[in-house]
């Protein structure tokens, strides 16, 4: 297997590892160990090949169909995942609370959902926005432009909500 090949392949791994909102010791738990957390992680870096045999076992512990997987194959009409949306909770801190309060609590509930207390950034999802704009009583991209401004998400947030506005 070519070295591109492997890591376009790992690329896919991860992208459907990350849909399902896994970690690299998420698999391995929800395994039960069968899949290793450093076997995984060196089949996304492109570092280790896998046999169809264990691509096939894994597709099937993700719940896709093998070709999902393959790179080069876009089933279903699947492109390039949006930009991850990613709040920085230390500049979100120095926001006005009269501001920024419902997106504080926001963020607070899913990290004690998580059990993510790392306090630096929180990953929401697109939904997250949704919802959040819908208690600023705003549009995701007025929204989205507020947070940048605030320092809070990211300029790459706004190809996210393009990306959903298409």
């Amino acid at each position: 297997m070519s070295s591109e090949y492997a890591k376009q392949l790992g690329a896919k791994l991860r992208a459907i590892r990350t849909q399902q909102g896994l970690s690299l010791h998420g698999v391995e738990e929800k395994s039960q160990g069968r899949w290793k957390a450093v076997v995984v992680g060196s089949y996304e870096r492109g570092d280790r090949a896998v046999t169809v045999q264990r691509l096939a076992e894994l597709a099937d512990f993700y719940g896709v169909p093998v070709q999902e997987l393959l790179p080069g194959t876009t089933p279903g009409g699947a492109a390039e995942p949006p930009p991850k949306l990613v709040l920085d909770l230390e500049r979100l801190a120095t926001v006005p609370a009269e501001k920024a309060g419902p997106l504080q609590r926001y963020a607070a509930t899913i990290q004690s959902q998580r059990g993510d207390y790392n306090g630096k950034v929180l990953s929401i999802r697109q939904d997250d926005l949704r919802t959040l704009a819908v208690i600023y009583d705003q549009s995701p991209s007025v929204l989205t432009e507020q947070l940048i401004s605030w320092g809070v998400l990211d300029a790459d947030a706004r190809r996210a909500v393009s990306h959903e506005d298409a």
